[in-house]
C-alpha cells in the first residue's frame, strides 16, 4: 500500500460521482502484476476495459486497489473501488455482475460490485491484508493440478521450527531487508500475524502425511517483495540450512541478506482485505495518508 505525506483525505467521491466497490479474483500466472502497464497484460488494464465496455462509456475508468499485487501472484479476495458518473450507475449497476462475468476473461472474476459506504477507499481504509503462501515438501513435487499455486521445496520442512522463527517478526519493524526500495517510500509496517501450518495429505499426491505447507502472512500493509522475501528466509530455517533466530536478524540488520531468496510469486495469493467497521472509514482513510515512522527514526513519505 502506498501512504503518501500530505496528501488531502477526501471525504468521499466529486460531486456527481459514485463510488463502488469491487470484490474480485484472478489467476496472476499470465498477467504482468494487477497495475497498468503499456504493452503488457495486466488485471487492472483487462478489467478497466471490461468496464468500459459494460457500462457503454469513452470516458476512462479508473480503479483504485486494496493491494497492487506483483507478476504471477494470485488474488482471491481483491478489493478495487471506481467512481462512477451517478447516472451511469444507476443506468447499470443491476447487471454489472452478469455482464462482467461475460466480458472478462476467465482469469479475473468479478464476485461483487455494490455501491461503497460513506468514507471507503479499497486502499487508503484498508487495516489489513492477509496472504497465503503455499508450499510442498513432497519427495515427488507438487500435484500437477496444484501446480500452478505452489511452490516445490526439494527439502522435508520443520513447521514447528518456522513458527518459532515468524513469532520474532511479529509488530511493528522496519522491513527494509525484506524490501525492494522503492525511492521516497518507507520500509516500517505492522506484521500482524505470521505462522504455518501442515495441511491434511493430499490423496492425489499418494495420501502420505506430506501434504502441503501454508504460510498465513498478515499485516496492515505489505512494502514490494515483502511476503516472498520473508518466506525464502523462513524456508532456510524450516529445511536446517539457517537457526530459528535468523530471519529476526536479517530483520534487524535492515539491509538485503543474499542469503534469503524471494521464493517465486506462483506460490502467493492475496486471500483477504480487512476493514474497519463503517463508522470508522473515513478516520481510517486520513490517518493511513499520513507520515509513518519508527519512535527515534526521522520520517518518510510512507510508500
Amino acid at each position: 500500500m502506498n501512504e503518501c505525506a500530505e496528501t488531502p483525505a477526501p471525504d468521499g467521491p466529486a460531486e456527481g460521482l459514485v463510488r463502488v466497490r469491487l470484490d474480485l479474483a484472478y489467476d496472476g500466472a499470465a498477467f504482468s502484476g494487477w497495475a497498468r502497464q503499456p504493452g503488457r497484460r495486466t488485471v487492472q488494464g483487462e478489467l478497466e476495459e471490461a468496464l468500459r465496455t459494460v457500462l457503454r462509456t469513452e470516458q476512462p475508468v479508473e480503479l483504485t486497489v486494496a493491494g497492487r499485487t506483483d507478476s504471477g501472484v494470485h488474488a482471491r479476495g481483491q478489493v478495487a473501488h471506481v467512481d462512477l458518473p451517478a447516472e451511469l450507475w444507476a443506468a447499470h449497476a443491476d447487471p454489472l455482475p452478469r455482464r462482467l462475468a461475460g466480458r472478462l476473461p476467465a482469469d479475473i472474476r468479478v464476485w461483487s460490485v455494490r455501491e461503497a459506504p460513506y468514507g471507503f477507499d479499497a486502499r487508503f481504509a484498508a487495516i489489513w491484508r492477509r496472504y497465503a503462501y503455499r508450499v510442498s515438501d513432497h519427495p515427488g513435487g507438487v500435484d500437477p493440478l496444484r501446480r500452478g499455486h505452489v511452490l516445490w521445496h526439494d527439502r522435508p520442512l520443520d513447521v514447528p521450527a518456522m513458527n518459532a522463527a515468524a513469532a520474532l517478526l511479529l509488530g511493528e519493524h522496519d522491513f527494509a531487508a525484506y524490501c525492494k526500495k522503492r525511492e521516497g517510500a518507507t520500509t516500517v509496517r505492522t506484521l500482524l500475524d505470521v505462522h504455518w501450518e501442515r495441511t491434511v495429505a493430499d490423496p492425489l499426491a499418494g495420501g502420505d502425511a506430506t501434504g502441503l505447507v501454508v504460510a498465513t502472512v498478515r499485516a496492515d500493509a505489505f512494502c514490494h517483495n515483502m511476503v516472498r522475501a520473508l518466506v525464502g528466509a523462513m524456508l532456510l530455517v524450516g529445511d536446517g540450512r539457517r537457526p530459528v533466530g535468523f530471519p529476526g536478524e536479517v530483520l534487524a540488520g535492515r539491509v538485503r541478506n543474499s542469503a534469503v531468496n524471494v521464493v517465486r510469486p506462483h506460490g502467493l495469493t492475496l486471500e483477504e482485505v480487512g476493514y474497519p467497521a463503517d463508522a470508522l472509514l473515513l478516520e481510517r482513510n486520513r490517518t493511513a495518508r499520513r507520515l509513518r515512522t519508527l519512535p527515534g527514526v526521522t520520517g518518510q513519505p510512507a510508500g
